[in-house]
């Protein structure tokens, strides 16, 4: 009780103009302290920074196993200022300075963990977290399965992952796929205000090994937060994913910064008539297969968002549980990837720039994927240069003379407007049937939407009026398979195409 000169450290949170302001101050009382008191008031705005801070002082104060330690956390107040005030609120035995050694701290906060401590471990940023990827995975994700769950490892790894600015390779990259391939471990993708107040308190409750990964550029942008979401007593579920907003034409899927990216672009498409709905994953493990699924089968098209590379990634990870499971037989169109280039970042501005994901690649992949379907009752324009040579209608037989064009699809007009071809990618076919709903049509010799189908010469190929593929079918006969039923009836011609049919 003797602190006469204890800090008193006031957060007050002012709601008018969305602004925010940290006020510390000091004031001496003659034998006795002064803890310090968080006063709340109603607020409509809070900055990532603020809300990971806020979040870390009430856990801290509910629960005295959490402790802070990593690079700058305590006396400097945090490399990016989210450890704030928390080391003259709970003194160095709870918040504390590490040597600039990542494998030595990360252990000693696995360790910690392991004894039922709860540290928050802070990496100054995920990229330096490559010299401790054996404390992760080894050390923390697989602990409780090796003791066949008699020790839990409640610990939490945070910090700022993906690109930065003008920082080059070895310091702007995204790990997020790495971590989420690692049984044992969770993986948390915060993207607002929120979602880092809600799903850190949660991280920092659950018993196993999570890996918290936030975004530099994000630090400092202030988000609306709910009256619900300032209780001391909010949490987030890890594994559920949140639509920001609902659409019916396409859906856009992303993780942490992108979905502000595809929300951007999400506003610009509707001002040309397109209704896209974005999901934010939250969490990348477990994955929230459910809701990617569910938004799948309601808009019938999906492009996949992240600024990672390419290979192996979580678009490409969203596109394998489309492909899997029963969302397939919804999807009107061929699933779109917008990723980070393949490469190392590059240090010059408009190359880094080049690099990521801009809101202008979502809009070109929205258009392609708007433009394109894989069922229908029309017929593609595919140009000789793009056939494979196997896959040429002179293969098929000769040409028909005439062919009707069929309506352009309702949503055409603005996908042109949107479109451009994406560098080394060339111009896509484009496809001209309209936009399907849950209904598959029947497929007959004189329609049929395959990619590389002649179908107004498939007429001129059938053997006689009574071969069976005159009668060919397309029959859905569950969420989850197809089958190509042929009517009965024989042929003995050589030269009939239905042979062929499947290839083409």
């Amino acid at each position: 009780e003797e602190t006469t000169r204890r800090r008193a450290v006031v957060r007050v949170v002012v709601g008018a103009g969305g602004a925010m302001a940290s006020v510390m101050f000091g004031r001496a009382v003659g034998g006795r302290g002064v803890r310090g008191v968080a006063r709340r008031m109603a607020s409509t705005q809070m900055t990532i920074r603020d809300a990971l801070n806020s979040a870390l002082d009430e856990e801290m104060a509910r629960d005295e196993r959490v402790f802070v330690m990593g690079e700058e956390v305590a006396q400097y107040q945090g490399a990016y200022k989210v450890t704030k005030g928390l080391f003259q609120k709970y003194g160095e035995k709870r918040i504390f300075d590490t040597p600039i050694t990542e494998m030595g701290f990360a252990g000693i906060a696995t360790g910690a963990a392991y004894k039922g401590l709860r540290p928050v471990c802070e990496f100054m940023t995920f990229n330096f977290a490559m010299q401790a990827i054996d404390q992760i995975v080894n050390s923390a994700a697989k602990q409780a399965y090796m003791t066949n769950g008699d020790m839990n490892v409640p610990v939490v790894f945070r910090g700022p992952n993906g690109a930065a600015a003008g920082v080059a390779a070895q310091h702007s990259q995204c790990f997020a796929a790495w971590f989420s391939q690692v049984p044992g471990l969770k993986v948390i993708t915060p993207w607002n205000a929120e979602d880092c107040r809600g799903l850190l308190k949660s991280a920092i409750r659950d018993p196993n090994p999570v890996v918290f990964l936030e975004n530099e550029l994000l630090y400092g942008q202030a988000f609306p937060v709910s009256e619900e979401a300032q209780s001391p007593d909010f949490l987030l579920p890890i594994g559920k994913a949140h639509v920001e907003r609902a659409g019916t034409d396409v859906s856009l899927i992303s993780f942490t910064k992108m979905v502000g990216y595809c929300m951007e672009a999400a506003d610009k498409l509707a001002a040309q008539g397109i209704s896209a709905e974005v999901l934010n994953l939250r969490t990348l493990r477990p994955l929230d297969r459910d809701a990617i699924i569910a938004t799948a089968k309601k808009t019938h098209r999906v492009v996949a968002v992240e600024e990672g590379w390419p290979q192996c990634g979580i678009a490409s990870e969203i596109c394998a549980i489309l492909m899997e499971s029963e969302a397939f037989d919804y999807l009107d169109a061929p699933v779109e990837r917008v990723t980070g280039a393949d490469i190392p970042m590059p240090y010059a501005t408009a190359l880094e720039k080049a690099a990521l994901p801009q809101v202008e690649d979502i809009l070109a992949a929205t258009a392609r994927t708007i433009d394109r379907t894989m069922y229908g009752t029309g017929t593609a324009r595919v140009s000789t240069a793009q056939r494979a040579p196997s896959e040429s209608l002179e293969s098929l037989g000769p040409r028909p003379t005439a062919a009707k064009q069929p309506t352009a699809p309702p949503l055409a007009a603005a996908a042109a407007a949107l479109s451009r071809s994406p560098p080394g990618r060339g111009a896509t076919p484009r496809y001209e049937s309209p936009p399907l709903s849950r209904g598959r049509p029947a497929i007959d010799s004189r329609e049929c939407s395959a990619r590389h189908c002649a179908p107004a010469s498939l007429p001129s190929l059938f053997c006689t009026e009574e071969c069976p593929v005159r009668r060919l079918r397309l029959a859905l006969t569950d969420n989850t398979s197809r089958r190509i039923v042929v009517a009965g009836g024989t042929h003995n011609q050589a030269s009939c195409a239905h042979q062929s049919l499947a290839r083409a």
